[in-house]
């Protein structure tokens, strides 16, 4: 059996440390201000794009790597004799999926195996991290494949804007409610469901008492949550992440917080300042499940 090499776009967020660990591959998308495009993580990082804004006075775009760069990055794995898992981001959000598809019929039928996350940033990353840790003890591509097609649905993130000022930029809210939205200091929750980005409870008030309502929030599905790991992304905001890593481990029984530093291709679309979690929520109450 041919061992495997997991593969991520750059929207996953994941960060260096499980790139080294686990050898994992990142093909990135392009930021794109006006006629010129940048590579993702490696061409610009988030100050850069958030100094670009101001200049321009607009958000980027964001582009899918066309298939061309994923035969690029797949070929000298194939080669070295490895199989490929790739897993995307939502598929509903962007192109990269499609294009990715689109490269592996040009290599061996079952050589490279492509997986829709549903997600983006930190619940991209949790597939990844599951997949790697499953790779690193042997699995086969289409096993680990097979487990995350069933375990994607549980994976949740929740995504709390700072501002509303970048979705408003970006068209995703009325003149009118970013007015109001600013005067009375609210900021919405973001989630994926199904692989889209809905909108979901908006919270008023300081920072500081929304972070720790939104904890709570989740955490009251305790019951639920998979105590292995948890993971906080955020833009920005490493003090406020940090906190959030304590407070969970201080109240409750999961093992492990990871945090994650927001790239490009998130921040274009979430600003500045802000905070995700993303965790494995599971359909039945975890007692139930072990028995």
């Amino acid at each position: 059996m041919s061992k495997v090499r997991i593969f991520a776009d750059s929207t996953s967020d994941v960060p260096q440390d499980w790139i080294d660990k686990y050898n994992i591959g990142i093909v990135p998308l392009y930021i794109v201000f006006q006629d010129k495009s940048y590579l993702d993580q490696k061409e610009i990082n988030i100050q850069d794009m958030y100094n670009l804004v101001e200049i321009y006075g607009h958000l980027p775009k964001t582009a899918a790597p066309p298939p061309a760069d994923f035969i690029q990055v797949f070929r000298p794995v194939i080669e070295d004799g490895e199989d490929v898992l790739y897993i995307s981001m939502s598929s509903q959000l962007s192109s990269t999926y499609q294009n990715a598809l689109a490269a592996a019929r040009e290599f061996p039928v079952g050589r490279i195996t492509i997986v829709d996350s549903l997600n983006v940033s930190a619940g991209t990353a949790m597939n990844v991290l599951l997949a790697a840790e499953m790779a690193s003890e042997g699995k086969s591509a289409l096993a680990i494949a097979e487990w995350l097609e069933t375990a994607r649905h549980e994976i949740h993130l929740n995504v709390l804007v700072d501002n509303l000022n970048y979705l408003h930029k970006g068209g995703r809210v009325s003149n009118l409610q970013h007015m109001l939205g600013s005067m009375l200091r609210i900021r919405p929750i973001l989630y994926v469901r199904h692989g889209r980005v809905l909108s979901g409870v908006k919270y008023r008030g300081s920072k500081e008492r929304i972070v720790k309502k939104l904890l709570q929030d989740i955490l009251s599905h305790i019951h639920r949550i998979d105590h292995d790991q948890i993971i906080i992304a955020h833009t920005l905001e490493e003090e406020t992440a940090e906190w959030m890593r304590n407070f969970i481990l201080e109240e409750t029984s999961i093992r492990t917080v990871h945090i994650i530093e927001g790239g490009c291709s998130i921040c274009s679309h979430s600003g500045p300042h802000s905070l995700a979690i993303s965790f494995i929520l599971k359909s039945e109450p975890l007692v139930q499940a072990l028995k």
